[in-house]
């Protein structure tokens, strides 16, 4: 695999907004077939006019085939470990009917217009949406060019289209066996017309999707060729590392810099309002030289906030009648009536994200233009960041994208662009600007705390009768997207508590929006990952109060939902439900509906004297609907179920004197691999429209882990992370 910069055509940025597809002469007289999400592009033919061709669906890639008849794929998702650059080159070379092995991948450049996520509606990778959103139009960019090919085949010998098929990058013409590569029908194909309409393989005829394809970009992660934002390097380029102002808020009162300028290598320091920075000749210079550095500060209005305080603020703000989300039936007449009332309050920790490539930014700022080099999951709101700090038309900042050594959520925000722009503004030449881990750590934007009420009432055969779920947190969505912030709520913030999986009579979910001094962000699982916990939790609860199986209570719960019920049958069969554990042993459950997958965890976990908790295995069944890489997607449970494993364990950042306590890895503690439990995924076949898979396992771990806490101790945990404190038994 190749993965470079991404060369283009030129975009008629005065073009209305439209869907397209454009068919033309690419780089090199190859043929270019365009999809994207928005306005059209121009088209060049080998002589370099231009003309654009518009068509009635949204895609979001570019597709190049050069005369050689290597096939390029543009990608304007980001590939941040989750096996994007490899499942949507799958979609593409399936109907293009080409080896996946020989396709060259390219970053895409900033373009809301060419490369929007056809979901959210701009160029954003995140929210597990890649797969759902590309799933169609990828596919059709692959026939399109399939469609083209075959029709300037079919013309060069004088026969029907229909007559013809593509097979293995090339044209076969059925009856004679002639046959012609697609590289040298990319000229005749570029004359073409656009097909209006083109026909997608049926499922039945696939070939590379539902099967388990190579990583494309393993190769590169292995030999050291790979580029991440970290290992931008540019000719005559600095190394800075900055520190920024402990406390939220707080600013820069005086900074003695003697003794830092003394140190070999430092070259420049570079005060802002809350942020000094060390611009040196490499990371070891700088980071002598930051250490150096004598800084007095202003805490501001924050200096005494704690997580105390902040939990109190917002204990006292759920109090309040909140935003209603859903409202049916009386739930207060039914609650009145009820056999049994329970309630309960849930708490969620901030959390850090903790990705292991620290964040960067490589800038060079020049009087008329701006460059920038980094690895981010919004490429156009990096671009945008960076033109809002230098006071530059948006046309004039290059934005070269990298790989993600993970994203989590963190590279959903453009801080580091901004503060790396600002440094690089004061600097002559190019600088590249490093977080250490603990700037990374201490100025995080973190998963929000989160505090909810939650209530119902069963009846005298244990059935629930009435259901309430009050959430009180901040919205990200507030700040991130202002326009999703409706009737004083957010579709995400709500996720997995609006419409839990199950039937609930008289149920009111309200939301109380509470932002705290401390910045927030999306984390891997977003809403889900909060709520999931709570809705499995107090389901947990019902059944224990009715006497009744976990499983089985929610199985009669479930008769309307046949896909969630389905993986909740098929993860217990798997895991052996009902089937004794060893003693200090328990085995519990969650299921879920979100980022459109329906999945369902079973957890063996061991509870020992001193309160450790020891995660022996977990069993995943779920239903994504079509299956694009089973490899990719067993991955993905994997990894959110150990991302889940570390969060509802050790995962926390605490506040004390307006500054966060964590650091580093040392108290930043996350799964060792003696630590992984063994993971099983079953996947159920299916032909309903793919879900996501980057989040699920992740946001549906906590709860089945505290519930077999609760099997194996009979104690509840309503309170992450989990304190051993609360489980000691010695």
């Amino acid at each position: 695999m190749i993965l470079d910069r991404l060369t283009t055509p030129e975009v008629d940025t005065a073009l209305s907004r439209r869907n397209f597809l454009s068919v033309g002469a690419a780089l090199g007289g190859g043929l270019l077939i365009g999809v994207g999400f928005g306005a059209a592009p121009s088209t060049a033919d080998a002589a370099g006019a231009t003309s654009a061709v518009a068509a009635p669906w949204a895609p979001n890639a570019f597709v190049r085939i050069a005369p050689d008849g290597q096939v390029t794929v543009v990608m304007g998702f980001i590939e941040m470990g989750q096996g994007t650059y490899t499942s949507i080159p799958m979609l593409i070379a399936e109907e293009l009917e080409i080896d996946l092995a020989g396709v060259r991948l390219e970053h895409a450049p900033p373009s809301d217009k060419l490369y929007g996520n056809p979901l959210l509606g701009f160029q954003v990778t995140g929210g597990s949406t890649t797969i759902r959103g590309a799933y169609e139009p990828m596919r059709r960019a692959g026939a399109t060019a399939r469609t083209v090919l075959v029709q300037a085949a079919a013309q060069r010998w004088r026969v029907e289209p229909a007559s013809c098929r593509a097979v293995r990058g090339e044209v076969v013409h059925t009856a004679s066996g002639r046959r012609l590569k697609y590289g040298a029908l990319v000229a005749d194909a570029a004359k073409l017309p656009v097909p209006e309409k083109v026909e997608l393989k049926p499922q039945a005829d696939f070939k590379l999707i539902g099967t388990s394809a190579r990583r494309l970009d393993t190769p590169a992660k292995v030999n050291g060729t790979a580029m991440y934002g970290i290992d931008a390097r540019v000719p005559g380029m600095k190394v800075a590392t900055l520190k920024q102002s402990p406390v939220f808020g707080g600013r820069v009162r005086s900074v003695d810099d003697v003794a830092a300028l003394k140190v070999r290598g430092v070259r420049q320091v570079v005060r802002l309002d809350d942020c000094v920075a060390v611009v040196a000749d490499h990371m070891g210079a700088a980071k002598k030289g930051l250490a150096a550095l004598v800084v007095e500060w202003d805490d501001g209005a924050n200096a005494k906030v704690s997580t105390e305080s902040i939990v109190q603020s917002m204990a006292q703000a759920s109090q309040k009648q909140g935003a209603v989300v859903r409202k049916e039936g009386d739930n207060a007449k039914a609650m009145a009536g009820a056999a049994q009332r329970l309630e309960a309050v849930y708490e969620v920790p901030f959390l850090i994200h903790a990705a292991m490539e620290p964040l960067n930014c490589t800038v060079h700022v020049r009087k008329d233009s701006c460059e920038v080099w980094v690895g981010t999951q919004v490429l156009t709101r990096a671009q945008a960041a960076a033109a809002a700090v230098t006071g530059l038309p948006v046309e004039k900042v290059t934005v070269h994208n990298h790989l993600l050594g993970g994203g989590f959520g963190r590279r959903l925000e453009v801080d580091s662009v901004t503060r790396a722009v600002q440094i690089a503004q004061k600097v002559d030449g190019p600088v590249k600007v490093i977080w250490t881990r603990e700037e990374d750590t201490q100025h995080d934007m973190y998963r929000p705390y989160f505090y909810d009420r939650v209530s119902a009432g069963l009846d005298a055969q244990g059935k629930p009768v009435a259901w309430s779920h009050r959430i009180t947190g901040s919205s990200i969505l507030k700040r991130w997207l202002p326009p999703a912030y409706n009737n004083n709520f957010d579709p995400e913030t709500i996720d997995g508590a609006e419409k839990p999986p199950y039937a609930l009579p008289n149920i009111l979910v309200d939301y109380v929006n509470h932002e705290p001094p401390v910045p927030t962000a999306f984390w891997r699982g977003v809403g889900p990952t909060h709520n999931v916990f709570v809705v499995e939790s107090f389901i947990d609860e019902l059944a224990a109060a009715a006497k009744t199986d976990p499983v089985a209570f929610r199985t009669a719960l479930l008769a309307q939902n046949p896909r969630a019920l389905g993986v909740l049958k098929l993860a217990a069969e798997k895991a052996g439900w009902g089937q004794p554990l060893p003693a200090g042993q328990g085995r519990g459950v969650s299921l879920q509906f979100a980022f459109g997958t329906f999945m369902a965890l079973v957890v063996d976990a061991e509870v020992t004297k001193s309160g450790d908790v020891n995660v022996k295995r977990v069993v995943c069944a779920l239903d994504s609907g079509v299956i694009v890489n089973p490899d990719t997607v067993q991955a993905q449970v994997q990894s959110g179920v150990i991302f889940g494993i570390s969060g509802a364990l050790w995962g926390k950042a605490t506040v004390k004197d307006g500054r966060i306590e964590q650091s580093n890895f040392h108290d930043v503690r996350v799964v060792r691999m003696n630590e992984t439990p063994l993971i099983e995924t079953h996947i159920v076949a299916s032909k309903e429209a793919p879900g996501g898979m980057g989040e699920p396992g992740t946001s549906g771990l906590a709860p089945a882990l505290t519930n077999a806490i609760f099997a194996a101790t009979g104690k509840r945990v309503r309170k992450l992370p989990i304190d051993p404190e609360l489980l000691k038994t010695a």
